[in-house]
């Protein structure tokens, strides 16, 4: 089996890893334009299980003709790559004919296009396959199956300094240079219809075991998680983003006064993007650290009727950076879960065509495989019933 990881920043890296460590995989191979990247995840490698199946090498995306014959010869490709430039990459892997799992997503406005494409040229891509989106909605509908209906869900995960510091509290623990902050509302499940509220809003205190209290406020619900047979009669859904208090005040702020827009505003003769402004000035403030460390927090609530009766589940996990391999929290919980889904769909497991979320895919024995595999990085969930 051989594995082509698209990205070395944070979380290309962590996918390598865990897929070097499967004696199923013969090649592992990250590709990046950036070869201080490329050098650095080499390093970070070196001496871990499986280094020697590890190539790296130099890749402009752009170039359809290069990018497709290295995709070609792979037989899965996991994209852990800045939003902006997934499409340019997915053309390649239409051309190559390989599966393509994402850790995130395109922009929306690329999305129905992309869909035609890939559904034409008969590929299976999977994207949002890392924690949310990923995990959580793969969680959502293993859960609501337990029940005989749901009509509530409630989803909340974030990842967080361990210790909060600078202007907002916050580092950016996915990668890249841009901060996760948009301008436009969240989607949530108001009477049975999905609708919108103002992001941000929607603040409530929450605790984890062993974090203390953050804050968690509406990102957005899945508007796809509604095709779900098992949430057919869903009357309340949110899904909520976890940070340290007060942050959401903080960037309430921002977004009333523009600094989230990516539309371009001329300032003395030159047209900028207010966001990338602020991507720019508070990047040293978020930017991870060598010493910084991180918790992932995730949970996913259920509830609804079962033999005739009210109940409910809720699933919790808290992860934090392992210091051994040195990786951090969201890398582990994000990039290992698409290495995995990735093994899956080269061994066959999950099959299928056109652009598949990882919740339609990933249920009974795939689901129960994904855990179980999860566990064994001590990545481990507990379930409660309500």
């Amino acid at each position: 089996m051989k594995i082509l990881v698209l990205g070395s920043g944070l979380m290309g890296p962590a996918a390598a890893f865990n897929a070097l460590a499967d004696p199923a995989v013969t090649q592992v191979t990250i590709a990046d334009m950036n070869q201080a990247q490329l050098d650095a995840a080499r390093a970070k490698l070196a001496n871990k299980p499986g280094f020697e199946k590890l190539t790296t090498t130099q890749l402009d995306l752009s170039d359809l003709t290069v990018a497709s014959h290295l995709m070609a010869q792979h037989d899965v490709i996991v994209a852990a790559l800045p939003s902006a430039i997934i499409a340019t990459g997915l053309r390649a892997a239409l051309i190559a004919r390989r599966p393509w799992i994402d850790l995130t997503w395109p922009p929306q406005d690329q999305v129905p296009e992309l869909r035609r494409q890939i559904e034409q040229a008969g590929l299976l891509v999977i994207p949002g396959c890392g924690v949310e989106p990923g995990l959580t909605e793969i969680w959502a509908r293993h859960l609501a199956e337990q029940l005989d209906s749901v009509d509530e869900l409630h989803i909340q995960c974030g990842g967080i300094p361990t210790t909060p510091t600078g202007p907002l509290g916050y580092k950016i623990v996915f990668g890249g240079r841009r901060l996760p902050l948009r301008p436009y509302p969240a989607a949530v499940v108001e009477n049975g219809q999905l609708t919108t509220v103002p992001r941000y809003s929607g603040v409530e205190s929450v605790a984890f075991t062993g974090v203390g209290e953050c804050e968690a406020w509406h990102e957005g619900f899945m508007p796809w998680l509604l095709d779900l047979a098992a949430l057919k009669n869903l009357k309340t859904g949110t899904q909520k983003t976890v940070r340290w208090p007060g942050y959401a005040a903080k960037v309430t702020v921002l977004n009333d006064m523009g600094l989230l827009s990516d539309e371009l505003i001329e300032v003395d003769g030159v047209k900028i993007a207010p966001k990338k402004v602020l991507d720019t000035l508070l990047y040293p403030h978020v930017q991870m650290q060598a010493a910084d460390r991180d918790i992932t927090t995730f949970r996913v609530t259920v509830r609804g009727e079962k033999a005739g009766r009210r109940a409910g589940y809720q699933v919790e996990m808290v992860d934090r950076y392992d210091e051994l391999p040195g990786f951090t929290s969201m890398a582990r919980v994000t990039a290992f879960t698409g290495a995995m889904v990735a093994r899956m769909v080269a061994r066959g497991e999950l099959q299928g065509t056109g652009l598949i979320t990882p919740e339609k895919l990933i249920a009974g024995p795939h689901f129960d495989r994904l855990i179980r595999e999860l566990a064994a990085e001590k990545v481990r969930f507990t379930v409660t019933e309500l």
